[in-house]
């Protein structure tokens, strides 16, 4: 056998790892559709009026062009399609409501953020509960605060004191997580963050991370790892959501 190359026995793990995954993926899947369809009524009618209707505009293209016995079964596959981002979306909708007002929620969020995001959770928080989070990114340096506005403002100032001291003219952007003027909705968090426009390369957002990480070492009241025991599995579901 040739070095480096796998041996029999190795590949056959593998193929059974990846089997293992793609059923407990499956799994996942059809918890998050009983989990959301006992608590969502419309999910159903939505996902088999998504097929129907794709199968629908096929049938009426296909009779036009005389082709209804290629595009129906295309219909089909893209009406199933639409019905799971709709599934997908419904269930992301859910678990904001769900974990919308509840301490560590914004932690939880920022942990499912996609891309070149740096986070550190809890770097400020006070005996009831409320946090700053700080997230290091393209736009630069972005404080996150949930809890109370009045608690909170004075943690957050804090912060953006310490962290100016140490990042220079890297720009800060401080957010209070909530729903009256000049704060961010949880559920829009995420979408905020990668509206904000890019001012360093991850060159410097490395040499900021090391920087900061002094301040992530102290410590503080304990969060909650996510705002509630469902909001954990469903942010697994989500995660294989977007893998599918």
């Amino acid at each position: 056998m040739a070095a480096g190359k796998p041996s029999k026995e190795a590949k056959a793990a593998a193929k059974a790892a990846r089997k293992q995954q793609s059923k407990e993926r499956r799994r996942q899947l059809w918890q998050a559709f009983q989990m959301q369809r006992k608590e969502d009524k419309l999910l159903l009618p939505l996902m088999i009026g998504a097929v129907l209707a794709s199968v629908a505009v096929a049938v009426i293209i296909g009779l036009i062009v005389g082709l209804t016995w290629f595009l129906v079964p295309l219909g089909v596959v893209l009406g199933a399609l639409i019905a799971f981002i709709i599934f997908g979306r419904r269930v992301q909708k859910n678990v904001y409501r769900k974990a919308e007002g509840q301490a560590g929620a914004a932690a939880w969020v920022l942990d499912n953020m996609q891309g070149k995001w740096r986070v550190s959770n809890g770097i400020a928080a006070t005996t009831q509960l409320d946090a700053v989070h700080r997230v290091i990114g393209m736009p630069g340096v972005v404080l996150v605060a949930e809890g109370s506005p009045q608690r909170v403002k004075s943690l957050l100032a804090q912060e953006k004191k310490r962290t100016a001291r140490l990042i220079g003219d890297t720009p800060i952007y401080d957010i209070v997580i909530g729903n009256d003027e000049g704060q961010v909705p949880l559920k829009e968090l995420q979408r905020y963050l990668t509206k904000l426009p890019r001012n360093i390369n991850t060159k410097r957002m490395d040499l900021i991370e090391g920087r900061l990480a002094a301040l992530s070492a102290r410590g503080g009241p304990a969060l909650p790892k996510g705002p509630m025991p469902t909001g954990a599995k469903m942010r697994g579901m989500q995660r294989t959501i977007r893998r599918r």
